[in-house]
């Protein structure tokens, strides 16, 4: 009897390689997140935490906007890293009426101790690929998502 399909050929390959994709995009998220979840931050407050101690002072539009992130969640991630004391709100000295964001030093040093190994862990995620296949599939992902 005939093995029969409901696709044709190239539908086939192309359901294959986006389960693949899928497959690995679910694998290298998982052992991103290992070492911000180790250190006791979620993906959001981590991405918010590492904009502040990479650019300074943000306001809270500035933040959504750096990390690709919705408002809508926002607000309760700045009111968490905030009573954890990793962040604070302050005055912009430009313009009273605005506030911003600050890293606190209990922030800053969480940061140093994390981003060394949250480094360390990505390098480890991509050892296996050689440069010019990063460069590939970089190259394969911009063209994949429609953005350059």
């Amino acid at each position: 009897m005939e093995n029969k399909t409901l696709f044709d050929t190239q539908t086939e390959v192309n359901i294959h390689t986006l389960r693949a994709l899928n497959r690995c995009s679910q694998h290298v998220h998982r052992k991103e997140l290992s070492i911000i979840k180790d250190s006791g931050l979620t993906a959001s407050q981590f991405e918010v935490l590492e904009v502040l101690y990479d650019l300074g002072d943000l306001r809270i539009c500035d933040i959504i906007e750096k990390i690709l992130a919705t408002g809508g969640n926002m607000t309760v991630v700045i009111d968490n890293l905030a009573k954890d004391g990793l962040i604070q709100q302050c005055t912009d000295p430009q313009d009273k009426r605005v506030k911003l964001i600050r890293i606190t030093d209990k922030g800053k040093s969480l940061m140093d101790d994390l981003i060394p190994r949250y480094l360390d862990n990505i390098n480890s995620i991509f050892k296996e690929l050689s440069e010019s296949e990063k460069q590939s599939l970089r190259e394969i992902l911009v063209k994949l998502s429609g953005v350059s």
